[in-house]
């Protein structure tokens, strides 16, 4: 029993991985979909409303079987079409951190444009007017403040990304809720193990969650809090 514990929390590993890696893409696309929108083009403004209303509105499970399988079949029928006798396999861990990161960057888009509009434009005009460019103003005026208003919701998406890295095991991947389910086949005890993923999983988001809490105090700090 021991070695499919010690098997699970090697899994746990990769499932850190998986949302880590995830997380970076999401950050990424939320990052460029939350500038698309206010970027007053109406091209861009379209697509990126496009990504986040198709993401938001088709299951996790669907894009991820869609990617990892359309995906092998998509990338090899375009080497057919060169010409090209080679094959492609998409890797288990790949397919997952990008579904994954194009699932919660559509989330992440929202929370960020939402952060951005919570910000005084007056103090952009004002950084323009003395000079500074609109990198530098990012950096500098927008970005510190849009930290602080963005990090609840950052939070939340964080906390559902982790979970939903389950569903890589799925595809093949074997991170912990794979394992979990293979050893509960192989000793008939399914509640036993996997009590113990969910255990796993909720120490890791409890972590996080404590970590996400104090970053957000001290972005705060010096802000003036209403008052019931």
């Amino acid at each position: 029993m021991s070695g499919y514990y010690a098997s699970i929390l090697q899994g746990a590993l990769l499932t850190v991985g998986v949302s880590l890696a995830a997380l970076a893409v999401a950050v990424l696309l939320g990052l460029v979909g939350a500038a698309a929108k206010l970027s007053g083009r109406p091209l861009l403004a379209a697509l990126a409303t496009a990504y986040t209303t198709v993401v938001r509105g088709v299951p996790e499970l669907v894009l991820m079987l869609l990617i990892f399988y359309g995906g092998t079949i998509g990338l090899n029928h375009l080497l057919e079409l060169a010409g090209s006798k080679a094959t492609v396999d998409i890797n288990p861990f790949a397919a997952g951190v990008l579904t994954i990161g194009f699932i919660y960057g559509a989330y992440m888009t929202e929370t960020f444009r939402g952060a951005i509009l919570a910000i005084p434009k007056g103090q952009s005009e004002a950084a323009w007017a003395f000079g500074m460019g609109r990198l530098r103003t990012f950096m500098r005026i927008t970005l510190p403040q849009m930290v602080r208003y963005a990090l609840p919701g950052f939070t939340n998406n964080w906390l559902v990304l982790i979970k939903t890295t389950a569903l890589v095991s799925l595809i093949g991947l074997h991170e912990m809720t794979y394992l979990a389910k293979q050893a509960s086949a192989a000793t008939r005890e399914p509640f036993t193990f996997y009590l113990f993923a969910a255990g796993l999983f909720l120490l890791y988001t409890s972590v996080l969650l404590l970590a996400l809490r104090w970053l957000e105090r001290r972005y705060s700090l010096g802000v003036r809090r209403g008052t019931a």
